[in-house]
Formats: structure tokens, C-alpha cells, sequence
């Protein structure tokens, strides 16, 4: 059993004396972890004393309220940012609101939980971000470990298939049952779940097979000539559908016919992603541009869109496997975390180059360089 420390900062002593009887015996634990996770609980009632704490300490998981005496929740989080330390915070505080929300989450808290909660949803929250933490930390030890290790570790990772399968079972027995009545329409809301459940499915599977087979070098490539505005226009009929749910148009301005030496698989995987990307995280009636310039060294294949953008401070943990940017205005966009990371992965075998520009409710653009 392995423990983590909490630290929770509260200046309400009976908020402080509430989570310690509901987590001090609680333990965590998933299928895919090699073991269970238990809370070594340390309490601190103003922000002052915890940002002592945190100095002396190393700190895995922070439960912090905003309106302390002194220096405030936010301030904390600021002074996590600056130093070494890299805990995961969780804010707990009835003064949660929409600009609380996203100047908490640009100074990276995690998640939030407000007051008054209940011991089974402050139980969930711990689960959550306990599992975050552990697959951040497998993460950062993959990369300094073999291949069949990273490999490894994406098949445990299947156990994630899990909740979805299990949903739409549920779903299907109660329609077995006939649980809501004989109208077939009542059931609509279940099917549709259902639905969305197995897209995420799919989704995962393919990714994960896709990062496998590039990193465990498995994957037969198939070097031929492949036309990249026939690549482009492929990727703009397939995710068509999903453009029109939002009202986006999809332009391309390339060539005719521009062909380079390559595998189409890989090509196809490269502009899926970003245009898939570009559409999921733009604006209602917004647009998407992909752009092939032919140069005399090499091809550069550019994605723009008119989306939500990202900070700076973003745009440095895209390419990092199972990371997905978390602010107000991605929180309902599904994604594994792991397309741009692929992405990233296939242009480096081409011995190309990947660049990203991009400003908060503007759009964002990505620059591929294949020599």
C-alpha cells in the first residue's frame, strides 16, 4: 500500500475535522495500479503556514480553500508555481465562481470541489485526482525506461475500456427490461450515451494502437508517392460531418497534386489529428484552414483555425502523452491526450519539424516542416 500526503488548508476547523474522518481510512485503488492508496493527512489553517509546509515537505495532493485569513488560496497557488514543488491542488470553497474558476485553473488547480460536500463526492474527487496523479507519474517514468515498459503500461491502460463497457451494458439490460415502458423513443437518451461512450472507446483504442506500434517499432511502413492534397481532402470529407455540427467550414489551399515520398497511413493519421483538433476546440460557425506550401528544401503543411487559442504555457505540455489542457473552456471536449503526441512521434521519423502559434480566443495554427 503506498501513502499520499494531503495537505489541507482550510481556516474552518470543522471543515478541516469533516475531511479527516472521511478520508483517514479510505483507501484508492483501480484495476490498472499495482497497488492501493492510502492518506497521510496534514492540516494547515492558514495560507501562510502551508506555504511553510509545502517548503519543508514534499506535498502530493493539496486540498485548498480561496478565502483564508491572510494570504489567499490563489496566492498559494502562485507560490506553488514558482517554486520546485510540483503537487496537485484541488480547491475546495464556497466562494467558487466562473472567474475564480479560470484564474485557479491558469495558476494550475486541478479540480473543484465546493462547499458544502458530501463525504461521497469529495470521495470521488480524491479518486480522481489520486488516478491523474498515478498516470502522471507512470508518465514521467516511461520515458526514462525501455520501450516494452511504455509498452506495457498502455495495455494495462485497456482497463480504462471498463466504465464505458460497463455504462453501455447497464444501458442495454434496462432496454432488455424494458425498465422505462415499451416506447422505444423513452429509450433515446440511453442510446445516444451509448453511443458517445463507444465513440470514446474507439477513439482510445486507436490511439493507443497507433503510439504502440510507433514505439515499439512494430508498425510496416510503406514508403510510396502519396499526394498530400488528396491526404487533405480525404481528412476534410471524413471529419465533414463533425465540422457541420458546429457550423465549420473546412478550406484547403494547396496545389492541385503535390506528392512526397511516404507512408499514406501515417500521412493520414498526421492530418486527421490536427484537423480533428482544429474543429473540436474552435467556435461555433468558426473555420479551419489546411495549407500545403511546396518549398525547394521540403513540404510544410500548416492547420489554422479560428478557436478558443491557448497560453503559452499550454502550448509547452501539448506534445506529452495523456496530456489534455484543462481550463473552462475545454472541460466538455472529450479526447485521449494522446493525437498530438502521435502527431509529434510520425513527424520526427520524417526528420521533420512541428511548431505551434497560437492566442487565447483567436485560434491557433500548426506548422509541420517535412524535408
Amino acid at each position: 500500500m503506498a501513502t499520499l500526503k494531503v495537505l489541507i488548508v482550510d481556516d474552518e476547523p470543522a471543515i478541516r475535522s469533516g475531511i479527516d474522518r472521511i478520508l483517514r481510512n479510505y483507501t484508492v485503488e483501480f484495476p490498472f495500479m499495482q497497488e492501493e492508496f492510502h492518506f497521510d493527512l496534514i492540516e494547515a489553517e492558514t495560507g501562510e503556514k502551508a506555504i511553510d509546509i509545502i517548503n519543508e515537505q514534499d506535498i502530493d495532493i493539496i486540498l485548498l480553500d480561496n478565502k483564508l485569513p491572510g494570504i489567499s488560496g490563489i496566492q498559494v497557488l502562485e507560490h506553488i508555481n514558482r517554486s520546485q514543488k510540483e503537487p496537485l491542488v484541488m480547491m475546495i470553497t464556497s466562494y467558487a465562481s466562473l472567474d475564480l474558476a479560470v484564474k485557479a485553473t491558469k495558476n494550475g488547480a486541478y479540480n473543484f470541489v465546493p462547499k458544502p460536500f458530501t463525504p461521497v463526492e469529495l470521495k470521488t474527487a480524491m479518486e480522481n485526482i489520486t488516478k491523474h496523479l498515478y498516470l502522471k507519474r507512470m508518465t514521467i517514468k516511461m520515458n526514462n525506461e525501455e520501450k516494452q515498459t511504455r509498452f506495457q503500461f498502455l495495455s494495462v491502460l485497456s482497463h480504462e475500456l471498463k466504465s464505458p463497457v460497463n455504462a453501455v451494458e447497464g444501458y442495454l439490460r434496462m432496454m432488455q427490461e424494458k425498465q422505462v415502458g415499451e416506447d422505444i423513443t423513452d429509450y433515446q437518451p440511453m442510446i445516444e450515451r451509448s453511443l458517445v461512450r463507444l465513440k470514446g472507446m474507439r477513439s482510445l483504442i486507436t490511439d493507443l494502437l497507433d503510439l504502440t506500434r510507433i514505439e515499439s517499432g512494430t508498425k510496416n511502413r510503406n514508403m510510396q508517392d502519396v499526394d498530400l492534397f488528396d491526404v487533405a481532402k480525404y481528412a476534410s470529407d471524413t471529419l465533414e460531418p463533425l465540422a457541420m455540427q458546429k457550423g465549420i467550414k473546412i478550406y484547403i489551399d494547396s496545389p492541385e497534386s503535390h506528392i512526397i515520398k511516404a507512408d499514406r497511413q501515417e500521412m493520414e493519421i498526421i492530418f486527421n489529428n490536427l484537423v480533428s483538433n482544429a474543429i473540436k476546440y474552435n467556435r461555433e460557425n468558426g473555420h479551419v484552414t489546411i495549407i500545403i506550401k511546396p518549398e525547394k528544401q521540403g513540404t510544410n503543411i500548416i492547420v489554422e483555425d479560428s478557436g478558443i487559442g491557448m497560453s503559452q504555457d499550454d502550448i509547452s505540455k501539448l506534445f506529452q502523452e495523456f496530456v489534455r489542457i484543462k481550463n473552462v473552456d475545454t472541460q466538455n471536449i472529450a479526447g485521449t491526450g494522446l493525437g498530438l503526441s502521435i502527431v509529434k512521434k510520425l513527424v520526427d521519423i520524417y526528420n521533420g519539424t512541428i511548431e505551434v502559434t497560437s492566442e487565447q480566443g483567436k485560434g491557433s495554427a500548426f506548422r509541420i516542416f517535412i524535408p
